[in-house]
């Protein structure tokens, strides 16, 4: 049987399923990240193969690097998506998948970016960019 996951966005204009099982949930602290979200971004990585996108007229592509973009809800403005360019892998952030999700945290990422307004006090594996055996920079 296949693992199927389903989300979307605040106003319900674009859903998603996933064919995968997903990655753990990574949490990057790059100020990118925090200007897009207010906080930090909370993402899985699933295959790109295993995205399929409802509703995907709403969704709207910003160029946030030389290798990378973010999608979200035109309607509603929803943090969806990140898109490495030369990955074979989306993240998705964890928040818009329906529940129960079956996520769950592994570690965090660029936390030498991090906010000066929090701590990171859940006792996960924290590192300054992402980790070594990681050829992905982005949540």
């Amino acid at each position: 049987m296949t693992e199927r996951h389903t989300g979307g966005c605040l106003c319900g204009a674009v859903r998603y399923s996933i064919s995968a099982k997903p990655g753990p949930v990574v949490g990057c602290h790059c100020s990118q990240c925090r200007r897009q979200t207010g906080f930090y971004y909370a993402a899985v990585n699933v295959p790109r193969a295993s995205l399929s996108i409802g509703g995907a007229e709403a969704i709207r592509w910003y160029r946030s690097s030389e290798e990378a973009q973010r999608g979200f809800c035109s309607n509603c403005g929803s943090a969806l998506f990140w898109q490495g360019d030369q990955s074979a892998e989306v993240s998705v952030m964890a928040g818009t998948f329906d529940e129960p999700s079956g996520l769950a945290f592994s570690h965090h990422i660029y936390c030498a970016d991090k906010g000066d307004f929090y701590e990171i006090s859940d006792g996960l594996p924290q590192y300054d960019r992402y980790p070594p055996s990681s050829s992905q920079p982005g949540p």
